[in-house]
């Protein structure tokens, strides 16, 4: 739930001259199963980018009609553009200053932090690794990966499985595999991954936190990331068992947790897509560009990786040059762009 993370008093307080916040639905309104169950007081079906003018229209009628109302989905469901400056400084307002973690998340947090900065007995810079290779990601990402055939045939069996209407009968995959990924739309590889730092000048020494879920592949999928950059951690191995055994009971809190190491790194680089990622990126931007984001292009490392004939250095050289656009500066924007990702102006109003 919303409280088991964010500091909920602080999110009201906020918020209070601009949306007016209540803990609990009215007492008046009895029967509190039904907002959830019942049709009429549901609205459902929202445009992705739908604009203000929709809500007005299709949402406000219903709301003056049934007093309280339930909008579901209501995920980044408001369009960007040609809505009112004030809407989206709100959208700032919330989302870099109102949202705030509860006060034990942010402190331990904070700890790891501190700690992998001093892991070597001195103050350093650490990167924060966000690597996005769960069995789920590669799954449903349907791309080709370095494995074993036995390894290949299980990820065929739990894909039928999973989204049997994609898989239909397999024979169609190997071509849709090798356009994704010629397009960057797969997952890099912890191997992938090392030798695009290795490209970019990161040395051995590098002291990296790694925020992921469960590695498919595990410790041998791990083991050339980790031996190119011997040290590199995980949460799980900064703290004790018993320092986060109260953040367990909510997969949101551990999230939570490596979210605010990344955020406070001195690089932080995504492998994959995802708003997890988008985030960090966006409030990165917002506080003012100072620390470093690596989006990697990946149809460039698959152009790369797929070529026999390009030599260490020529793909150092191609690694650097573009990845020299791709550190987290502002980007142009365009229709329907990611608010989230890149906060421009008037988001950058904080007033």
């Amino acid at each position: 739930k919303f409280e088991d993370i964010f500091d909920v008093d602080h999110f009201i307080d906020y918020l209070k001259h601009d949306v007016r916040i209540v803990r609990d639905i009215p007492d008046w309104f009895t029967d509190k199963s039904e907002l959830f169950t019942s049709i009429r007081r549901t609205v459902k079906n929202i445009p992705k980018y739908a604009p203000a003018q929709f809500y007005i229209d299709n949402v406000l009628p219903r709301i003056k009609e049934k007093k309280i109302m339930a909008l579901k989905p209501f995920v980044d469901r408001l369009g960007y553009d040609n809505v009112p400056q004030e809407i989206n400084r709100l959208r700032c307002r919330v989302n870099y200053h109102a949202l705030k973690f509860l006060p034990e998340i942010e402190q331990m947090a904070d700890s790891l932090a501190s700690r992998m900065r001093n892991r070597t007995g001195s103050s350093n810079p650490y990167m924060a690794l966000h690597l996005r290779f769960e069995k789920g990601m590669v799954g449903l990402s349907f791309c080709d990966f370095v494995g074993t055939r036995e390894e290949k045939a299980k990820m065929a069996e739990y894909r039928k499985k999973e989204w049997p209407r994609r898989y239909k009968n397999g024979s169609h995959l190997w071509q849709l595999a090798l356009q994704k990924r010629k397009e960057g739309r797969c997952p890099l590889e912890p191997a992938e991954v090392a030798v695009l730092l290795r490209a970019m000048g990161y040395p051995k020494e590098t002291q990296i936190y790694v925020a992921s879920g469960q590695v498919y592949g595990g410790h041998n999928r791990m083991a050339p990331l980790r031996n190119m950059f011997p040290n590199l951690v995980t949460k799980e191995e900064l703290a004790t068992k018993e320092e986060l055994a109260g953040f367990r009971k909510h997969v949101t809190s551990l999230a939570a947790l490596d979210f605010l190491v990344c955020l406070k790194s001195d690089v932080f680089v995504m492998t994959h897509g995802g708003n997890f990622a988008k985030l960090i990126i966006g409030a990165r931007r917002y506080m003012g560009h100072s620390q470093k984001s690596i989006k990697p292009d990946k149809g460039l490392m698959s152009k790369s990786f797929g070529d026999p004939y390009m030599g260490w250095a020529n793909f150092v050289e191609d690694v650097v040059v573009t990845h020299q656009t791709r550190t987290g500066l502002p980007e142009e924007t365009f229709p329907n762009y990611d608010l989230w990702e890149n906060p421009l102006t008037p988001c950058m109003c904080k007033a």
